[in-house]
């Protein structure tokens, strides 16, 4: 039996005492006080309740290894990024490389793959493999349900899918930017009720009101925690934190403990930590310990609850840190991918060039939602030719015309494009864009930036989307990408996160499909 003491922060009686953890078998058998004062405190661990592991670019086994150093015990994973690509036999990769990292990894069975038809994926995943998935004890819920207009306008398969998940008695996961009103009621009521979405607090709020429960989102991309922050004192046991996309070199800095970190600057600690702990495991119906006599011993160590700075992790009794940093084992890492077309000729792309009344896409610094604008209205320096390619198989490649990255020399090119994660390119010349274009083919993914007569490049060979490599290399050569892109001209504050979006359909207000440039408000082709 081991014995663990420490200032214990004990979230269901809402005190701290002095006190030690009696461990056998990876459960907290007893709790008692203690008379000795120490100098650290024991909590609960922290728990991302809504995240693409792809995002961080990184294997789940690695992403384990950085996000425990930062008080994480678990993730609530939809593996939707690599299931676009690899369909059902990504999601068993994610299962299998996450076994034995420590972090508890909870996947969902993604509901739209592909999000839409309006674009080409790697795979289909129908309501029959939905029912394969949900049969399963390692999915716990229904990954976030994109297809709103589905859901509303009664979509036989997408209803499907909801039934099959409320079947088993699993949770369904929301995604409706915007959605109010009787449209979102309907929505609701048909089971989705989370969403991580909201842009603006009377939305939240809206929705809190009509039964969802709302994550607050602070990820690289995305972010709404100062628009939602409120929530936090207002409605602590109907919200959660999440990142939803979080890249290498943010996650080697923090978490959700950053949030945490924020938050109990202006927020009652149990509160926050209420949130950031509990209730995820009481939504999810999670097997997560919460410090209870009974419970898995989950949890960590802290110096004290103003930093949160980690001197302990443990999942099932067993401490993932020390000193240097988290303890894992090296671990052969398999590959994964699908990349079926060869290289393409300048001649591919169509050589065209923008009228005044030339719709445009704006892209916004540090936001997945776009404006529509003309060309009349925009710095000709600053209009650069999009496209998407599909990596799927040989097909035609549209063009069409994008503004908001400043005045950028060269070109970028991206496999990280959301949903499908076909090849996004963004360049100033046709010559750039097909060296960018077919730099990323010859790696079967990656990332990359033409400048000049080079070409620097950060190669994803798991499924274009990750890498095997350790996250400090992985963080350290995305970073360099990203600054090699805004000293090209760019004035994005991280022009790879937003290149990555201006392919997904679902977020208004216009993107680029493989098949063209799309209208994401009224969801049709332009």
């Amino acid at each position: 039996m081991d014995v663990i003491g420490g200032k214990i922060v004990d979230l269901q009686q809402k005190q701290i005492y002095n006190g030690e953890l009696h461990l056998e078998n990876g459960i907290i058998i007893k709790i008692v006080k203690s008379e000795i004062n120490y100098d650290h405190y024991i909590l609960p661990g922290f728990i991302d309740a809504h995240i693409h592991i792809e995002s961080s670019m990184l294997v789940p086994y690695e992403f384990a290894r950085i996000a425990m150093r930062h008080g994480t015990v678990a993730t609530v994973s939809d593996p939707h990024e690599i299931a676009n690509v690899c369909g059902m036999e990504g999601i068993e990769y994610m299962l299998t490389n996450a076994k034995n990292s420590g972090l508890q990894f909870f996947f969902g069975a993604p509901s739209c793959v592909p999000a839409t038809q309006f674009e080409t994926s790697g795979a289909i995943i129908d309501h029959r493999d939905i029912e394969k998935l949900m049969v399963r004890n390692d999915i716990w819920y229904l990954s976030e349900m994109m297809n709103y207009p589905g859901v509303l306008y009664n979509d036989e398969e997408v209803l499907k899918k909801i039934e099959i998940a409320r079947n088993y008695k699993k949770p369904v996961d929301g995604h409706a930017p915007g959605l109010k009103g009787d449209d979102a009621v309907e929505y609701i009521k048909k089971g989705c009720r989370t969403d991580h979405e909201c842009v603006s607090l009377d939305e939240a709020l809206w929705k809190l009101k009509h039964g969802m429960k709302i994550l607050i989102r602070e990820g690289s991309a995305a972010k709404n925690y100062h628009a939602l922050e409120s929530l936090i004192s207002t409605h602590p046991n109907e919200v959660m934190f999440c990142s939803d996309d979080k890249h290498p070199d943010d996650l080697l800095l923090g978490h959700i403990n950053d949030l945490v970190k924020i938050s109990v600057l202006k927020h009652d600690l149990f509160d926050v930590l209420q949130i950031a702990c509990v209730n995820p495991v009481l939504h999810y119906n999670l097997p997560v310990g919460l410090l209870q006599e009974g419970d898995s011993a989950d949890f960590i160590m802290v110096k004290d609850l103003k930093n949160f700075e980690v001197k302990a992790n443990y999942v099932k009794g067993i401490n993932y840190i020390n000193d240097s940093g988290t303890i894992h084992k090296t671990k052969t890492h398999s590959l994964i991918n699908q990349f079926n077309i060869g290289f393409i000729e300048e001649n591919e792309i169509p050589e065209i060039a923008p009228d005044p009344s030339t719709i445009i896409i704006k892209a916004i610094d540090g936001s997945l939602i776009t404006e529509k604008t003309k060309a009349d209205d925009c710095s000709s320096e600053e209009i650069l030719k999009i496209c998407v390619v599909n990596r799927y198989r040989k097909e035609k490649i549209h063009v069409g015309f994008i503004t908001g990255f400043g005045p950028l020399k060269g070109a970028m090119a991206s496999s990280v494009a959301h949903d499908s994660h076909n090849i996004v390119a963004i360049g100033r010349n046709t010559k750039d864009l097909t060296k960018a274009i077919n730099s990323i083919i010859e790696t079967k993914g990656g990332l990359c930036v033409v400048h000049g007569l080079e070409t620097e490049c950060l190669p994803l060979p798991v499924a274009g989307l990750m890498h095997i490599l350790p996250a400090e290399q992985v963080g350290k050569a995305y970073e360099k990408l990203q600054k090699l892109a805004i000293y090209n001209g760019s004035t994005l504050t991280s022009p790879f996160m937003t290149l990555s979006f201006m392919a997904l359909l679902v977020i208004p207000k216009i993107k680029m499909s493989d098949k063209g440039l799309f209208d994401a408000e009224k969801f049709t082709f332009m």
